[in-house]
């Protein structure tokens, strides 16, 4: 991820499960987008009667981030703010800025984060991290645990603008407090409970316009898992089929403009 070059105008993204992403510029800062690493969610799961252990192994370790110039997160659930991949990485040298919503900055501070390394965002405030522009964006919370979710719209100068839903159910007006931002590439959540299914977020697609429609957060937990075909087929019914995309795991894909 260090020694990769990204052409002007152009982002590369590397999905790494769930929601987890790497994303990096042309100027070669690196960021990573609610990075989970470990397999802490098992527990978490465990009392619930869900089976949470993961399918596949991360690509990266913790501490494999350390170098990374931002550190993104949505919201303060476990498979997103995942302490046994920031304690790790904060353990080899690994540091801020940590961009995240209020819940998330609180939950930050109560682990020694220093204030200065936390950037706190909310729907419509941006952050700039080198080349990069992150514009934090509406999502509607699975439950009251967490209030503060967001979405992130992301670009670099001349490139395209990527949209990571992060966690969030269907509403109608979703695609509105995005669609002004002309997103390119819909980065979009599909899971069976509390979240956008395929055919929702084949809806948003084509609401938002999009060129390219790439799912995530369906890949990783037994009792939390879709094949991520049923969005190409909801969108092909939609006779959006053709802008459907899938990632390789662990791997760069670069991304410009059509």
């Amino acid at each position: 991820m260090h020694a990769l070059r990204v052409p002007a105008g152009k982002i590369a993204v590397c999905p790494l499960g769930q929601s987890s992403f790497l994303l990096k510029s042309p100027e070669g800062f690196l960021l990573a987008l609610d990075p989970y690493l470990s397999n802490s969610c098992l527990a978490v799961g465990r009392p619930l009667g869900i089976n949470m252990n993961r399918l596949h192994p991360p690509p990266i370790r913790p501490a494999d981030l350390v170098g990374i110039h931002g550190y993104m997160l949505t919201h303060t659930h476990a498979d997103h703010l995942d302490w046994e991949t920031l304690r790790p990485y904060r353990r080899a040298g690994g540091r801020g800025p940590y961009v995240a919503p209020p819940e998330a900055c609180e939950k930050l501070r109560t682990e020694g984060v220093p204030e200065s390394e936390i950037r706190m965002i909310w729907p419509n405030r941006e952050v700039r991290i080198g080349d990069f522009t992150l514009r934090a964006t509406f999502a509607i919370p699975f439950g009251g645990d967490d209030l503060t979710h967001v979405g992130y719209l992301v670009r670099v100068p001349k490139g395209p603008v990527l949209y990571f839903t992060g966690d969030t159910r269907w509403h109608e007006k979703l695609p509105s407090f995005v669609k002004d931002h002309r997103p390119d590439i819909l980065f979009t959540v599909i899971n069976p409970f509390g979240n956008l299914d395929p055919g929702q977020a084949a809806q948003l697609a084509k609401e938002l316009r999009v060129k390219q429609v790439i799912p995530c957060h369906h890949d990783l937990f037994p009792d939390n898992c879709l094949p991520p075909r049923l969005l190409h087929t909801n969108l092909a019914a939609l006779g959006l089929g053709r802008i459907y995309r899938e990632l390789a795991r662990g791997k760069f894909s670069i991304f410009g403009r059509r």
